[in-house]
């Protein structure tokens, strides 16, 4: 298997737990570096793993793991792990997994899953529709669908979106997370093929010529995979094809890099918004 033929690559550092006494990566944390690496495969595919096989009706079961070495990773290399889904059966799935260093082939390997029932761990049927999204992210498809709409549109999903993230996980006041900015706003919201909602966002124009980006919220599970900026994009598409010029936001600290690597830059000191220190961004367009 070569590098180019993955579309999914995760990437990793070596640890100092992981060598041996050959100084070498142990042959053992192959396995283990695969199965991180399928964790990063199904955020690829924008599926929240334990979400999507309990709405499917299943779980996998790993039937069959080989590992062949070609090479060794030492401490501190950086590897990148690759997955990729090379066949499905009638209730199988066979993933090819290989480690390279940079171009150099060090591990490849095969994983074998059986598609079953939870309670019985017999086999089923692998789902047409996560037949579909396999065979499509292979095809190099998109998984996500970013849609413009009205809070009348699509406010039922970002609403539990938000309700989620905002006031279950970081126990902000519902009080405070509803106003009626959102009958007005432009919303944005990212589902992933199975329709299922991960990522909402919202804008409205705060000035003449310059809009307001807020209530970016993503599912737990899909962050760092790219649904958020899909919706970050879509709005930031919207304003400047209403001639806007600028884009101010308020994004929660711990979030800032995420906005900084979209071009925003700090305005002003750090600041608190529901108990929660927040930092002023904004760029041009």
């Amino acid at each position: 298997m070569k590098r180019k033929d993955i579309r999914f690559l995760d990437r990793l550092r070596v640890r100092w737990a992981e060598i041996d006494a050959q100084k070498i990566v142990f042959n053992g944390h192959y396995l283990m570096y695969f199965d991180t690496a399928v964790a990063g495969y199904w955020r690829a595919l924008a599926l929240p793993y334990a979400q999507t096989m309990e709405d499917l009706g299943g779980d996998l079961y790993v039937r069959k793991a080989t590992v062949e070495y070609h090479g060794s990773a030492h401490y501190d290399d950086l590897i990148d792990v690759g997955i990729r889904c090379a066949r499905i059966g009638t209730s199988s799935l066979v993933f090819s997994a290989a480690v390279f260093r940079q171009d150099e082939l060090l591990v490849s390997g095969e994983l074998v899953y059986v598609f079953a029932d939870p309670s019985t761990q017999t086999s089923r049927a692998v789902p047409p529709e996560l037949r579909a999204v396999l065979q499509g992210f292979e095809a190099r498809e998109p998984m996500i669908d970013v849609r413009i709409g009205s809070w009348a549109e699509l406010g039922r999903d970002a609403q539990a979106l938000r309700s989620a993230v905002f006031v279950d996980e970081q126990k902000v006041p519902a009080a405070m997370e509803w106003d009626p900015a959102d009958a007005t706003c432009v919303h944005a919201l990212a589902r992933n093929r199975l329709g299922l909602a991960l990522a909402t966002g919202r804008m409205l124009e705060q000035a003449p010529g310059v809009a307001r980006i807020g209530r970016m919220a993503v599912a737990r599970t899909l962050r760092g995979s790219g649904v958020g900026q899909a919706v970050l994009d879509a709005l930031l598409q919207v304003a400047r094809e209403r001639g806007l010029h600028q884009v101010v936001l308020h994004a929660q600290t711990s979030a800032a890099g995420f906005y900084r690597r979209a071009g925003f830059v700090e305005r002003g000191p750090e600041f608190e918004e529901a108990g929660i220190a927040h930092i002023e961004l904004t760029r041009g367009l």
